[in-house]
């Protein structure tokens, strides 16, 4: 019997490294405070965990503006202490997937510092998109392409010429029709594949190549709304053909190594349809679907994107990926309505998730119910929203609550402050005070993953979404046992699920009673 790909039902835990766990007590999260929480993820039950970025960088966004691809910022620790977090996450059971920024270097990288001192026309400016303006002196942008943080996309250099930064000026592009730029990249995804890494997670994945010319945006509004840009299909810089080509060759390069490596791709695209392109046999292994985070608190809206996800990856052989939050948007609870509906919706969402076929990503704090946090504008630190690119997304960044009764909630030792401020009220939300609290969100989550892995085995890949009320999302997993249902209703009033059969988990204390189930809630069932 051929061996299914540890990842193509795994759960996956995103951390975003600077408000994981501090170890040195600054205030910022790091490797060797992830290492000293590895027993709370193996007991929460993941089966692979994602490292934001934590190369050397000036942090103009926060990691993703990489300096150095090869090495660990000191801010975060070393070398040796990511080969030891690998060591410890192995042992426990969990894969390590590390970020790969392949749109974009730093300013800072020694590639752009070289481009800069070379000049007009050297092969050092070949690895990025530097251009000539326009006007008479060249004093205007090359094209109208503005960045995602905010304002126009391209920088002017003092020798005249121009270089395109899709995000902070921090940021420059590089020119991926140059040859160089895809070997340098081959050699660092064998750098980390040689340390046993797991696999990558590829940021913008549909972003790298640029249509010939670079043409203009066609119809280009000044109120057009940056973030919203990225879902637009007419922008020459997002999916273009030849990017898949890039992911051929990463294919390639993985299938080199035993283990089963894998890649994941963020890319932002319009269609079920686009995004199954990422996940053909020969390409990446993974795409984020963010289709499904996208969705309203909707039983239509959730069964369309089901169905068109499946519809989508079926033909291609690959298996679907879910995921309701990460690092670039507001908490799942703030989404779905904020407050007790708000945890109770996201919990419900979660648990209908979970039970989906496929792979699930979970973001750190998911597991906690955390709400998104209002960040005084004074501790505010996302280019994002200082550029005026876009909502601000500090408030789902800010770190985690670990123990205690005021911050910083065991998150770092002896510290005044962590980078971005806690919230009082998140004394009642800890790692702490949840373990003792049998109806808490993190309890919830550590049952619904050990029922996962206990009923895998016995399921196929194979959904059957039921006929029930037009508020309600029912759908049936078969296998070897009775079907597993799981049922979520986005409806006003409870509706009766007594004929569905008894409830194996249920997304609150009392979502099922009498037989129906209660308004903004879920429960998985078995016969």
């Amino acid at each position: 019997m051929t061996q299914v790909p540890w990842w193509r039902h795994a759960v996956c835990y995103q951390i975003y490294v600077r408000s994981f766990a501090d170890s040195d007590g600054d205030g910022v999260g790091d490797l060797p405070g992830i290492s000293a929480r590895m027993p709370y993820l193996a007991e929460l039950g993941v089966d692979a965990i994602w490292l934001t970025p934590f190369y050397p960088s000036p942090q103009a966004d926060h990691g993703y503006d990489v300096a150095d691809y090869r090495n660990v910022n000191p801010l975060f620790g070393t070398l040796g202490d990511f080969d030891a977090l690998l060591e410890q996450a192995h042992g426990l059971g969990i894969k390590v997937i590390v970020d790969v920024v392949p749109n974009h270097s730093s300013s800072e990288h020694a590639w752009f510092q070289a481009a800069l001192a070379a000049g007009h026309g050297s092969a050092e400016r070949a690895c990025y998109i530097f251009r000539d303006g326009l006007g008479t002196s060249g004093e205007t942008p090359p094209n109208n392409w503005q960045s995602m943080f905010g304002g126009p996309a391209w920088t002017r250099v003092p020798d005249g010429q121009w270089y395109l930064h899709l995000f902070d000026t921090g940021q420059p592009d590089f020119d991926w029709s140059n040859p160089e730029v895809g070997d340098e990249f081959e050699r660092i995804l064998r750098f980390w594949l040689d340390r046993g890494v797991d696999g990558f997670r590829i940021d913008v994945a549909h972003a790298m190549v640029k249509a010939p010319g670079l043409p203009d945006v066609a119809a280009l509004q000044p109120d057009d709304r940056h973030d919203e840009a990225l879902h637009r299909t007419d922008r020459p810089y997002w999916d273009q053909p030849a990017v898949h080509d890039i992911y051929r060759r990463w294919h390639a390069i993985l299938a080199e190594y035993p283990g089963d490596r894998m890649a994941i791709g963020e890319a932002w695209v319009e269609t079920p349809e686009a995004m199954a392109r990422y996940v053909r046999p020969d390409e990446l292994q993974q795409c984020f679907n963010f289709h499904w985070l996208e969705a309203e608190w909707s039983a239509h809206e959730f069964r369309e994107v089901l169905a068109a996800t499946i519809a989508a990856v079926e033909p291609v052989g690959a298996s679907p990926t879910w995921v309701l939050s990460n690092h670039d948007v507001r908490r799942t609870v703030t989404r779905y309505g904020d407050g007790a509906v708000g945890l109770a919706r996201a919990r419900a969402a979660l648990l209908a998730m979970l039970a989906l076929p496929g792979s699930a990503y979970l973001y750190q704090g998911e597991e906690l119910g955390l709400p998104e946090v209002d960040v005084p504008l004074a501790a505010r630190q996302d280019p994002q929203w200082l550029r005026g690119g876009g909502p601000n997304r500090d408030g789902a960044r800010v770190p985690l609550p670990w123990s205690g009764e005021q911050p910083p909630f065991g998150f770092a030792p002896d510290c005044a402050a962590t980078w971005l401020p806690q919230p009082p009220q998140w004394s009642a939300l800890t790692v702490e005070r949840q373990e003792r609290d049998s109806s808490s969100t993190l309890l919830l989550v550590r049952a619904a993953l050990r029922l996962r892995h206990d009923l895998l085995s016995s399921l196929g890949d194979g959904i059957e979404v039921l006929d029930r009320d037009p508020d309600v999302l029912a759908y049936a997993r078969s296998g070897a046992g009775s079907p597993l249902m799981c049922v979520l209703n986005c409806g006003r009033v409870a509706v009766d699920v007594s004929d569905l059969g008894d409830p194996l988990l249920m997304s609150g204390p009392d979502a099922v009673r009498g037989g129906t189930l209660a308004p903004n809630t879920a429960a998985w069932l078995r016969a």
